[in-house]
């Protein structure tokens, strides 16, 4: 995010009250009044235009759109009720029967379970690639496509996506790139490199501590009011007032803490590598990571707060590590402030079949470390110690 897009991102304000209230008013109200049936009428002629009612028309909610698209260089945002809304009211959206969807293999695993069994009834076929090669990607896109949807690090195995590529390929077959950039909050802005849409999951570090759900939509002003914002209106994804207010406030902190918990994690990772009890570190910033250099790139420089690691021992010695750890909560979430240990084969991906999980190289050996903003010589006495107490354990055994 670039420093002036920050300081308007903290200014960003719908109007302080007649109280004239230095932090953001909240609006918890479920509907606005109206001066006479006239005006009424006249706003519910104009969507978008005017407060009515707050499944699609907010204050508070407001704020945050303008806030987050702020934050990735957008022209527009619209919140959600959550990530997985965000995702769902895309798809819902944009496509129609018979139109084809290429995905990425390496996503979060919901996105899976919702493409493949749930939006497959409609007649939306998908087809997902297991490559971050662009001509594979060029190949399947020749059959016909409507939509791109990539997850960039990827959840949890950290693949890195070629955007500008992506992009051109997206756009000459006159299809939507969709980014979920969950991983890279503020430090990288897909849409500057041709993204159509991005999408978050803003429970994680958009909020930032862990408190509430949410999701938001970031393009083209045109594109999101007239395909998106329709199906807010009526489908009502919506994200309560509450939410997007906590998740403002959350923005405000963002750039110092994606700064932190980056610099944090490549520490710890860079440590973590010459570990005897770890045979692999998985971090954009660390030179080992075969994409390290486009990751840089478009990263801002910063490789983010999560890592993933394969660790010695299999499924046993990935939970006795996970058990012996201290200062990690054992959670799915992440983008904490808190540090969170999770074993996503498991967990978050634990739906997935065996070949679908072999398609994206995910053992049971991979635990994800979500790194938070505790000191770094707290968390390495915390992981050198779970480390040593599994390698014990497995000795035991």
């Amino acid at each position: 995010m670039k420093p002036s897009q920050y300081a308007d991102l903290l200014r960003a304000n719908p109007g302080a009250t007649p109280l004239r209230e230095h932090a953001e008013a909240l609006y918890l109200t479920s509907s606005f009044t109206f001066t006479g049936a006239a005006q009424a009428a006249e706003f519910f002629d104009t969507p978008g235009a005017n407060y009515i009612y707050s499944r699609f028309s907010n204050p508070t909610v407001a704020m945050l759109n303008e806030r987050i698209a702020l934050m990735e260089g957008g022209e527009a945002a619209l919140s959600t009720a959550s990530g997985m809304a965000a995702l769902m009211t895309i798809i819902m959206a944009t496509c129609e029967q018979g139109d084809r969807v290429l995905c990425s293999s390496s996503v979060f695993g919901a996105t899976i379970q919702l493409l493949s069994v749930h939006l497959a009834k409609f007649g939306i076929a998908v087809e997902y690639l297991a490559t971050t090669e662009l001509d594979h990607w060029r190949q399947a896109a020749e059959k016909g496509v409507a939509l791109i949807i990539v997850e960039t690090p990827s959840n949890p195995m950290q693949k890195v996506m070629d955007l500008a590529g992506l992009a051109q390929i997206a756009r000459d077959r006159r299809a939507l790139l969709v980014v979920d950039n969950c991983f890279c909050a503020g430090c990288q802005q897909p849409l500057s490199l041709g993204a159509s849409l991005v999408m978050h999951s803003a429970t994680k570090y958009l909020d930032g501590q862990g408190r509430v759900i949410g999701g938001c939509i970031v393009g083209a002003k045109q594109l999101l009011m007239e395909k998106i914002y329709p199906f807010i209106r009526v489908a009502g994804p919506a994200l309560s007032p509450f939410n997007a207010w906590v998740i403002s406030k959350g923005l405000e902190t963002l750039p110092l803490r994606m700064a932190a918990h980056s610099k944090t994690a490549l520490a710890l990772a860079t440590w973590l590598e010459a570990h005897p009890q770890v045979q692999q570190v998985l971090h954009t910033a660390l030179p080992s990571h075969p994409s390290h250099a486009l990751a840089m790139r478009q990263q801002e420089g910063l490789g983010g707060g999560l890592m993933t690691l394969r660790i010695k021992g299999g499924k046993a010695g990935a939970w006795r590590f996970i058990d012996a750890l201290k200062k990690f909560s054992i959670t799915a979430n992440f983008g904490d402030s808190k540090s969170i240990v999770t074993h996503p084969a498991t967990t978050t991906h634990q739906r997935l079949t065996a070949e679908e999980k072999a398609a994206i190289d995910l053992t049971d050996e991979i635990v994800r470390l979500s790194i938070g903003l505790e000191p770094e010589e707290i968390l390495k006495a915390d992981l050198e110690q779970a480390l040593a107490a599994a390698a014990f354990n497995a000795q035991c055994h």
